[in-house]
């Protein structure tokens, strides 16, 4: 079981990456983006095709943000030179990413087995520097020696780099030009009227999402050992249950919040993937039927919530009339005022 949700744990800080650039289009841009599915494929391609040719991981790991954002930024092209509707505008990225990505890769699977990658000079680092030794140490005492992690290198990197990311992003969303890719997804239309170019801000959040999310493939893709013109499928839809998840469960009244929100997101719905696979009569590839029936609960739910307290107010609320109306005359006018207080 801790073998499992370690796991989980470590797939849902990699794909809180990709969440975070779902969040920038479709939150702060207000932009339903396709592409995700077809950059995400982008970003592993293009890594694994960098890596099994020899060049360094990490840097094989920047072009594919590289990649991602040129990506996002066609499709922004599309949608504000080109005047295509936003939701075909990036459908129709996302189907030439497809053949875009075949001819990166050469064929429909790039394997990363037996390859260095960057996971697995972090996991050297990581071995030796005795940082797995001490961790699973502790978990030994705890009575965990059957189910220890082969490596806490990639889990420890990733929170750092998931992190780091964050930061940049809530730092960028404050700065001028953020304000401006802000103010664009609220009211286009007010902005364009301080003479903001609301093209070029739709340009750059898009190509920042793809950046992101591309990242975000290229690093399962070596955390898997392998890239797949498939792989991308369906991941909007993980991207939107790690937002929806993460804004239900901790709130987006900040931007800061926000992002840290669609982390822990991300997190709760490997983790809680993980644990449906468990049970017995589930399938691997139940996976995406798992993933709806997520979705439509973050979805349902908190209305159901929020319908519930606010008949809880309106009884209440009745009471306190039944009760005013009980009083003397002379108390009324008090009895009123509180009424209209708690109102």
């Amino acid at each position: 079981m801790f073998t499992a949700l370690f796991g989980a744990f470590e797939s849902g800080i990699i794909y809180a990456i990709m969440a975070i650039g779902v969040y920038l289009s479709f939150r702060i841009l207000d932009f339903p983006d396709l592409t995700v599915d077809g950059s995400f494929v982008t970003g592993a391609a293009v890594s694994a095709i960098l890596i099994t040719n020899g060049v360094n991981p990490f840097i094989a790991t920047l072009l594919a943000l590289v990649a991602g954002f040129i990506a996002g930024s066609i499709t922004g092209l599309l949608h504000t030179v080109g005047k295509i509707n936003a939701l075909l505008s990036g459908i129709l990225m996302m189907i030439a990413l497809y053949s875009i990505n075949l001819r990166i890769m050469g064929k429909s699977n790039v394997s990363l087995l037996n390859i260095d990658t960057t996971f697995t000079n972090v996991s050297g680092v990581s071995a030796s520097s005795g940082i797995d030794s001490s961790f699973n140490s502790v978990l030994s005492a705890m009575g965990l020696g059957n189910s220890l992690p082969k490596t806490w290198g990639i889990l420890l990197f990733m929170i750092v780099v998931t992190f780091v990311i964050k930061l940049l992003i809530d730092l960028f969303l404050r700065t001028e030009i953020g304000l401006a890719v802000r103010a664009t997804g609220d009211n286009k239309k007010m902005i364009s009227s301080f003479s903001a170019n609301t093209n070029l801000m739709t340009i750059l959040g898009l190509g920042l999402s793809n950046a992101l999310v591309a990242f975000s493939g290229s690093l399962i893709a070596q955390q898997g050992g392998f890239a797949d013109v498939g792989m991308g499928i369906g991941m909007i839809v993980i991207g939107l249950a790690s937002v929806i998840i993460g804004e239900a469960l901790f709130g987006a009244k900040t931007i800061a919040r926000a992002t840290l929100a669609v982390i822990g997101g991300a997190i709760i719905y490997r983790i809680v993937v993980s644990l449906a696979l468990r049970v017995e009569f589930l399938q691997p590839g139940d996976m995406k039927l798992i993933t709806a029936i997520i979705v439509i609960i973050a979805l349902v739910l908190p209305k159901i919530l929020e319908g519930t307290k606010e008949k809880s107010r309106r009884a209440k609320r009745q009471q306190q009339r039944v009760q005013m109306n009980s009083v003397p005359s002379e108390r009324k006018g008090e009895s009123s005022a509180t009424l209209k207080s708690n109102s």
